[in-house]
């Protein structure tokens, strides 16, 4: 009989109440499928930005890493979650105090030890009173220990719910690092777009007012009306407006990157200057056309942070089953008591007991039942959330790779277009240089060449963005061990 309850108490501690988790395996879409869809050459490097090659933006992002509060606060909470995990840990193990105590004490002549006295040695009433109420020393040492049997697996699941939280607070720290490094790079870009649109509209405005004078001289000269003059000062004013804008956003952008890094503003103004002409155009990010991987649903944070919430939510359920059933804690007293210190370690003052102790449930009213129905709830809000953040997750990946692709293309087509204009502006030149044209044509082949430039420089700023966005709607990468 003995042997049976001990294999049975052996078997119950091998089991764990509430359901165990499985990792759900979301579906990608049926545009996706395909294999060539599914490898993972179509992912960004790890640290995505770096296909730009631009050490500016390199730096930026080093030291937004190690200066961003939001990225500070969440890395605290990662590891805040860490040492819940270790506290739930704790609890498979046994609890072991160490006691000691000095007291004087005095019993009350009233109070209920009398009736002993009463009952046994009624004649020394008096004395034996006096005796006992006097005031007297007592010396305590000893240890306490106590180990609950996880017999139904609240302490596991409970560890289970601690894990799950970590992965949280991991994968929300992850997220908070991808959309700073969004932000920065984001923000860069647009403000070197802005920094070239401002420098070939500066362009457009000197060949510009070239034009208008040569225009105007040959109005004075009555070669022609006063028509095309007054319509080429129109669009001059027009190009002068548009400057202005330009600074403001030149500006805008700065402080932004500045408030990013937690810097003051004008901060970084030295570092962010207009870059050489060399440097002027931006490297084209890579072509992602080879497609989506199916490892998407692993590498976006805010899936592996919903993921995580459900697998906490089926633990909590395990722990709240558990609640149902008895608790079992095995524990155990040894010590020394003494009225004379001197003999705290005589080996006749010795104390000890051993033992266990059952907790029973039988009525509460429902409330542990309850908190089971609870837990189920939650597990069923956690899962329509994490099928909620996946199909949010496939239509913020589809809408950005559409955007991409299409400005991908548009890039492809104003570079052939600045080509052209380029090669007319050159041809342009030459024949003006053999006097086959006059300057006011080459001029215009020059403004043809500028306007090609300023919508190529601006679906370059689109296309850098579009590339930012993508690599984020894509889960950015998992670089970065917080050990």
């Amino acid at each position: 009989m003995k042997a049976l309850l001990a294999f049975g108490v052996l078997a119950l501690a091998g089991c764990a109440a509430g359901p165990d988790f499985e990792a759900p395996a979301p579906d990608l879409p049926a545009a996706w499928q395909d294999p060539v869809l599914q490898g993972s050459d179509a992912l960004p490097p790890a640290k995505w930005w770096r296909v730009f090659d631009d050490p500016v933006l390199d730096a930026l992002e080093d030291e937004a890493a190690a200066a961003s509060p939001d990225l500070q606060t969440a890395a605290l909470r990662f590891a805040q979650g860490r040492v819940r995990r270790q506290m739930a840990a704790a609890q498979r193990g046994p609890q072991l105090d160490a006691t000691a105590g000095a007291s004087r004490q005095r019993q009350s002549e009233h109070g209920a030890g009398v009736r002993v006295i009463d009952a046994v040695a009624p004649a020394n009433r008096d004395q034996l009173v006096e005796l006992l109420a006097g005031p007297f020393d007592l010396f305590q040492a000893g240890f306490d220990a106590s180990w609950e049997l996880d017999l139904w697996g609240h302490v596991r699941r409970s560890i289970e719910a601690a894990d799950a939280g970590v992965a949280t607070s991991r994968a929300t720290f992850d997220g908070v690092r991808l959309a700073l490094q969004a932000d920065i790079a984001r923000t860069y870009f647009e403000l070197r777009a802005a920094q070239r649109e401002l420098a070939l509209a500066r362009a457009d405005l000197e060949a510009a007012g070239a034009h208008q004078q040569l225009l105007q001289a040959r109005a004075d000269g009555g070669l022609a009306s006063g028509l095309d003059a007054a319509r080429e000062r129109a669009q001059l004013a027009g190009l002068q407006a548009q400057l202005p804008p330009f600074e403001v956003e030149q500006t805008n952008l700065m402080n932004q990157l500045a408030l990013l890094l937690g810097e003051p503003p004008g901060a970084l103004e030295a570092r962010l200057a207009v870059p050489d002409a060399a440097d002027r155009e931006s490297r084209e990010p890579p072509d992602l056309s080879a497609g989506l991987p199916s490892v998407l649903a692993r590498r976006r944070p805010d899936i592996r942070a919903a993921e995580a919430r459900l697998h906490a939510a089926t633990a909590g359920i395990g722990v709240a089953v558990a609640e149902l059933y008895p608790r079992i804690v095995l524990g155990g007293d040894f010590g020394y008591e003494a009225l004379d210190a001197s003999d705290v370690g005589a080996w006749g003052s010795r104390r000890w007991s051993v033992g266990a102790s059952l907790d029973l449930p039988l009525f509460d009213m429902g409330r542990r039942r309850s908190v089971v129905t609870l837990r189920k709830l939650q597990q069923q809000e956690a899962a329509v959330d994490y099928q909620r953040t996946v199909l949010a997750a496939w239509h913020e990946i589809d809408t950005v790779v559409a955007s991409y692709h299409g400005e991908h293309a548009s890039q492809g087509a104003l570079t052939e277009r600045v080509a052209a204009a380029r090669e007319a502006w050159q041809l342009a030149q030459a024949r003006q240089e053999s006097g086959l044209i006059s300057e006011l044509q080459a001029l215009e082949a020059r403004r043809a060449l500028l306007a090609a430039q300023r919508e190529q420089a601006a679906s370059a700023g689109r296309l850098a963005v579009r590339y930012v966005m993508l690599c984020k709607a894509l889960g950015g990468s998992e670089s970065g061990d917080m050990n």
